[in-house]
């Protein structure tokens, strides 16, 4: 199954984007080649950019006190585990203080390091990189895989406080949800919301032989999923087709 997920607001957006990115250098990290180093140092660049914004780093640790109150509910439920529930609770304190001892934004500390600086500079442009613009990092990229890998860890390090928290958020908002088999009417499927409630995540899940791509739209009223089919020539066409998938809706 092809799992797509599609954000109801911007907050989960960059959550989406940061966890993206956040996964990509776990990949890179840990290989040899000069090149993936590179990459994984672009991938770290990109996510300063995306954790640049101001009021990212109080909407996460909002968001870890309001699951860590709404789980403190379920204190004394005889279907509640309370081990399972204090494990949470402490993984989100965890989370919460480690966000909250660090100053300033995500990865503020790596913009003092010039010599990185002075690679993100150069890094958005089309070869920029190359050791004649940069011989310190042409130099670096020379190194033993296991010194740069050395380097890439302490780096990340700065903004792993920020990758926890995300990945324990995304986990809970998963969590939410229950999949429910529906069925697109010529290739369409529209389906109003329940009342009263806000949905911030929707996953939908599709069989890959289908050869079905979906364009997912929403806001809090109601969803629409249209079904597109690969054609000739790599583009993409509306489907008339009446299949099944699995739709989560996540609050």
């Amino acid at each position: 199954m092809i799992l797509y997920e599609y954000p109801f607001n911007e907050r989960i957006r960059t959550y989406l984007r940061l966890e993206y990115l956040f996964r990509r250098l776990a990949l890179l990290v840990p290989r040899e080649h000069p090149v993936d180093h590179h990459f994984a140092l672009h991938t770290l660049f990109e996510i300063m950019d995306v954790a640049a914004r101001a009021d990212l780093k109080s909407d996460v640790m909002k968001d870890l006190e309001k699951h860590k109150m709404g789980l403190a509910a379920f204190r004394g439920n005889p279907a509640i585990s309370e081990a399972v529930l204090d494990q949470v609770i402490a993984q989100l304190d965890g989370c919460f203080d480690a966000l909250n001892k660090q100053p300033g934004k995500a990865g503020q500390s790596l913009t003092d390091n010039e010599w990185l600086m002075s690679i993100r500079s150069r890094i958005g442009i089309p070869g920029g990189t190359c050791e004649f613009d940069l011989p310190g990092y042409y130099a670096w990229q020379q190194f033993e895989p296991a010194r740069r890998q050395a380097d890439l860890a302490r780096w990340s390090s700065t903004l792993g406080a920020l990758a926890e928290s995300i990945h324990v958020l995304m986990k809970l908002l998963r969590d939410s949800g229950s999949p429910q088999k529906v069925m697109t009417t010529n290739g369409q499927l529209q389906q109003a919301l329940p009342p009263g409630r806000t949905f911030q995540l929707l996953r939908l899940r599709i069989e890959p032989e289908l050869n079905l791509v979906p364009e997912i739209s929403g806001n809090r009223l109601m969803v629409s999923v249209r079904l597109m089919k690969h054609e000739p020539g790599e583009r993409l066409h509306a489907s008339s087709d009446s299949v099944p998938f699995e739709l989560t809706l996540c609050s």
